[in-house]
């Protein structure tokens, strides 16, 4: 298992990911081209990759214009080995040290994604979209996680 920063040319395999999970889905792949995930890497964040045998078996990006989370997805192939938690925490890692601004995520209700934040230290603080769970995180928040987790 390596985990890394994503490049350019992970962007196919990060699209097979995005599409193939069986919740949180896209109703149409065309919502998120291809220049969306590099503008959210490269311009607005930083994403990460979990690579197996050189395939990507999971990605998550960090989004720091609007202080947010874009995404987090794995293969359902590659579920409950703890690929997830990993790229969660680089990701989050790397958040703190260019802001301290909270970050927030939407993620839909009675999925695994939900079990996942909340388990993960995550402030359920409202709705976000079309009926969505908003969460949070602060600074302070990830740093009583992380000193408590040593």
């Amino acid at each position: 298992m390596i985990f890394r920063e994503a490049t350019i040319e992970d962007i196919p395999q990060i699209q097979i990911v995005r599409n193939s999970v069986t919740e949180n889905t896209l109703s149409d792949p065309a919502l998120v081209p291809d220049k969306d995930c590099e503008e959210f890497m490269f311009v607005r964040g930083k994403g990460w990759v979990c690579e197996i045998d050189k395939q990507i078996t999971g990605f998550a990006i960090a989004d720091l214009k609007e202080n947010n989370i874009w995404a987090l997805f794995l293969l359902p192939a590659f579920e409950k080995q703890g690929i997830g938690k990993r790229l969660h925490d680089m990701m989050i890692d790397w958040y703190f040290t260019q802001t301290k601004d909270n970050v927030w995520l939407g993620t839909s209700p009675n999925t695994r994604a939900e079990r996942f934040y909340r388990k993960a230290g995550w402030k359920e603080i409202g709705t976000h979209g079309k009926g969505e769970i908003k969460f949070e995180m602060s600074f302070d928040e990830w740093a009583a996680l992380k000193k408590s987790n040593i």
